[in-house]
């Protein structure tokens, strides 16, 4: 296997605890670039994501395939002596170890960061939690839904008028999970010059203030507090979802003064590029409603692949609001392998986003799906940690694997 099909982190070992997402997901993009991970799971149950779903096609879960994918999953009872010293000599033999769970779960355990550089000082400790390991909050509970409040995404999603919405997917977990992703980079970066491995504290509600532009310093500067604009960021326009014949809807950006000019070109409205109104960008933003009504009117009486071929022939940003469906039939998609069929036991081959961002000479790619519960647990207790089949045996037999 050459360098293009193992990845450029091949060679990485990384133990991977916790659940659901934040963590998992910091797994996941490390697996995908070729890191072996080893995913240490509760031997009675597993991770929930083996549940999760709003239906579970032939019993199993179609979450688990994509978040648990190239991984090699090892049931281990983390919750007593004898599995915290398996889990240790895992652990001296990796490289990175993943973990979401409440802070000061891993000290109980005897895995603190103290206690495990000792054993490996290079070790490098990816912790995700809701409000970080340390500050007044840092014990409480936190899941995504909070973080994205507390770091300012919730109270702006939604439109005006109504209630904060959430998006339509857990996108502060995996905003942790890549923070998480991108701080182990950058220790390892750090101990290739030092030698030395730390702690990269990932915060869920950080990991979405982060993404929050200009939001802090415009308040600070201005007093101006953000708030919900639905379909629009208020000031940018024309930069919308519009409706097009037969019900479906086209997404269109022209809020720079020669992307509207052309807009008003095809839309064969080329007066609206010279009305007052809509000369300049900040009159554009103070007639926002009623250059939205315009375009709208017009892109009603046209169907979208009308309207799309237009925004083509004009140089003019816009887009379908793509569904599931839209995405697997999409020609771009297929070129680019964006999604990708992975062959599965018991689907036979399940669908799923590809690795990202794509490198040229050693890409990321998906090896196989999410695994069954415990199915490298031998092959990693062996080759790992060194056991025998006999201590191996007698670890299941004590319910400890």
């Amino acid at each position: 296997m050459d360098a293009q099909d193992k990845g450029p982190l091949a060679g990485l070992r990384v133990i991977e605890m916790g659940s659901l997402i934040a963590g998992p997901f910091c797994g996941q993009v490390l697996g995908d670039f070729g890191a072996e991970v080893i995913k240490l799971e509760d031997p009675k149950a597993g991770d929930p994501m083996r549940q999760w779903g709003r239906s579970l096609p032939k019993g199993h879960s179609p979450w688990w395939p994509v978040i648990g994918r190239n991984k090699k999953s090892v049931t281990l009872d983390l919750r007593g002596p004898e599995g915290q010293a398996i889990a240790k000599k895992l652990i001296e033999k990796a490289d990175v170890l993943v973990e979401n769970f409440r802070p000061g779960t891993l000290e109980k355990w005897g895995l603190g960061y103290d206690a495990l550089s000792k054993i490996n000082p290079g070790l490098i400790l990816s912790r995700a939690s809701g409000y970080g390991q340390t500050g007044p909050m840092s014990q409480r509970a936190g899941y995504a839904l909070i973080g994205e409040a507390m770091g300012g995404l919730r109270y702006i999603t939604g439109e005006p008028d109504r209630p904060p919405a959430r998006a339509g997917i857990s996108i502060g977990d995996s905003l942790a999970g890549l923070h998480g992703a991108l701080g182990v980079m950058m220790a390892l970066h750090h101990r290739h010059a030092t030698g030395k491995g730390q702690v990269v504290d990932v915060s869920i509600y950080e990991s979405v203030l982060a993404v929050m532009e200009n939001t802090i310093t415009e308040y600070a500067l201005t007093g101006y507090i953000r708030e919900r604009s639905g379909s629009i960021l208020p000031g940018i326009a024309p930069s919308n979802a519009y409706p097009t014949l037969g019900g479906e809807m086209v997404v269109i950006g022209a809020n720079q003064d020669t992307l509207f000019q052309r807009l008003s070109e095809a839309m064969e409205r080329p007066e609206l590029a010279q009305d007052p109104r809509f000369q300049g960008h900040a009159a554009r933003g103070k007639h926002q409603g009623e250059i939205d009504g315009i375009i709208a009117d017009w892109t009603r009486t046209r169907t979208t692949d009308e309207v799309l071929g237009l925004m083509e022939k004009f140089g003019i940003a816009a887009g379908r609001v793509y569904r599931a469906p839209d995405m697997i039939a999409d020609e771009h998609f297929k070129a680019r392998g964006s999604i990708v069929d992975v062959p599965h036991p018991v689907f036979g081959e399940v669908k799923m986003q590809n690795a990202f961002p794509t490198l040229s000479d050693t890409p990321g790619r998906v090896r196989w799906p999410g695994p069954a519960l415990g199915e490298h647990t031998e092959e990693v207790l062996r080759g790992v940690a060194g056991y025998s089949t006999a201590e191996i045996e007698a670890f299941r037999t004590r319910g400890l694997i």
